[in-house]
């Protein structure tokens, strides 16, 4: 990676003995950093267009160290507009035994994207402070475990979820265990200058006990906003906002996404419905929130499970607005009504491409009839729908592209999700183009959708710029077509059509395409 030669490097284990002594009479334990980076990742569109959510991950493993009696503060970068100086600073200050820096992100291809801002972070950190150890957690550094150890200035690498990790971890340095990083589950370290990678942890069964991530005293939560179009037709209600997850993992296994990379399995696990609507009932009456995310990958899956909370939410009576993941082939209309009833507002869907052919390469196989009759189903029963879509899979060609923007018109959905295909680290896509060699970002900022340095994958038939520069005009054609403007002036008013148009006139400045030009 670039600068990489520049980098402070952590000690190696011989060494850690006089970091432990350092760090045995600090008061502080554990300090969870959410690295943020969203000017980076988004440009422009991330001044006040984009989320800003409560960092899920930090939540977990601090509420689990937490009830392991160790003393826990939270960082939230992206929330606290912190600069990177200002984390070193913070950091000099509380003088933590561990520092975390989290970086799995609010959805699966936002663990990679934020490398960049986390491993700026982590060299800010050990330039100031080399003798406070630091762990990076998450599900870019899970696939890539050694890559990180050698390219960023970390001590430790967790490979696996976290919570058991760095609570081991912390009892080694706490305890004086030098040389007992052996037997801390899932840590990837350096002896002697090689990589070693411990066994891993086994999963945590019991959510509700054990990842309850009930911390939100440590976080600034009058901070967090929803997304813009949550809030369609009351711009103003985008705060205050939480997310929460009431499932962990994915039983799909879509080629191009990397949800399993920190789980090595699809196991997919469910938190008590009782317990997930005691936490929105906790976030109401405390925090006043009522605009909710569901960040689980996939939320209507289980019936039960989603029956469940819905039942529960009904009988709360909120006024709730509540968003979540599903699929075209596991809506079932007969539970539209009930998630109506119960606050959810927005359902968003996988759609990926108008094309068969296309969508059957990444493991999503449903009809185009099924995509409209579902979509139709859920705008029915007065739930909106985020159409999420793919450009640039491998089998894609201009023909397939244009197949998958012309039905994303069709469909016009009240918000769309245009997408260029990515190879992250920990999904099947990026297996595959490493054993193809094909070209990947120089930065890990590149896999950002949105960024400048943005480089999405060539397919079988097209160059990256060709992906790219269809996947940008196409964002622009579609949020200034007359008729999804005129339907979003009949649901939600005139001032969120304008918000749109303003939206539209947003034009990403991307480094392929100014090079493609120049060399033109």
């Amino acid at each position: 990676m670039e600068g990489l030669n520049d980098r402070v490097m952590p000690s190696a284990a011989g060494d850690l003995k006089t970091m432990t002594e350092t760090m045995n009479e600090s008061q502080l334990d554990l300090l969870l950093i959410n690295p943020g980076g969203r000017y980076k990742i988004y440009q422009k569109l991330g001044v006040n267009l984009t989320a800003v959510e409560p960092p899920l991950w930090c939540r977990l493993i601090g509420g689990y160290a937490r009830d392991k009696d160790f003393f826990v503060e939270i960082l939230d970068c992206e929330a606290d507009n912190l600069e990177t100086a200002a984390i070193a600073e913070k950091v000099k200050a509380l003088a933590p035994r561990l520092v975390a820096m989290v970086v799995f992100g609010h959805q699966p291809s936002a663990s990679t994207q934020q490398m960049a801002s986390a491993g700026e972070k982590c060299q800010a950190i050990k330039e100031q402070n080399q003798d406070i150890p630091i762990i990076m957690v998450g599900g870019h550094v899970s696939a890539l475990p050694e890559r990180t150890l050698k390219e960023e200035a970390v001590d430790f690498v967790c490979k696996g979820e976290g919570p058991v990790t760095v609570a081991q971890l912390l009892d080694a340095l706490k305890d004086d265990r030098t040389g007992g990083f052996e037997d801390v589950e899932g840590l990837a370290w350096m002896r002697d200058g090689e990589p070693v990678i411990n066994p891993p942890a086994a999963l945590i069964i019991d959510l509700d006990r054990d990842l309850h991530g009930n911390i939100w005293d440590l976080l600034p939560m009058d901070k967090y906003r929803a997304h813009n179009w949550q809030c369609f037709g009351d711009l103003d209600e985008r705060q205050p906002y939480a997310s929460i997850y009431t499932t962990l993992g994915c039983p799909y296994k879509c080629v191009f996404c990397c949800i399993n990379a920190p789980f090595d399995i699809n196991r997919y696990r469910m938190r008590n419905p009782r317990a997930v609507v005691d936490e929105i009932a906790l976030l109401h009456d405390t925090y006043g929130v009522k605009t909710f995310k569901i960040i689980d990958e996939m939320f209507v899956l289980n019936d039960r499970h989603v029956n469940a909370i819905c039942d529960l939410l009904i009988e709360r009576d909120y006024d709730l607005n509540i968003w979540a993941y599903a699929r075209v082939d596991t809506v079932k209309p007969d539970i539209l009504d009930k998630l109506k009833h119960a606050g959810f507002r927005w359902l968003a869907l996988g759609i990926e491409s108008g094309s068969a052919h296309v969508r059957d390469g990444v493991d999503k196989v449903f009809s185009q009839d099924d995509i409209i009759a579902i979509v139709r189903e859920i705008q029915k029963a007065g739930i909106y729908v985020i159409g999420n879509f793919i450009f640039g899979l491998p089998d894609d060609d201009l023909d397939t592209m244009k197949q998958t923007y012309d039905l994303a018109v069709e469909l016009n959905c009240e918000f769309i999700n245009l997408y260029s295909a990515m190879a992250y680290p920990g999904s099947p896509l990026y297996v595959q183009a490493v054993s193809k060699k094909l070209p990947l970002p120089e930065n890990w900022s590149g896999y950002s959708q949105h960024s400048y340095d943005c480089l999405p994958l060539p397919t079988d038939h097209l160059i990256a710029a060709e992906v790219l520069q269809f996947r940008d005009d196409a964002f622009h054609d579609y949020f200034s077509n007359p008729r999804y403007l005129d339907m979003l002036t009949q649901s939600f008013g005139w001032e969120t059509r304008e918000h749109i148009e303003d939206m539209a006139r947003h034009r990403l400045k991307r480094k392929l395409l100014e090079e493609r030009d120049a060399a033109e």
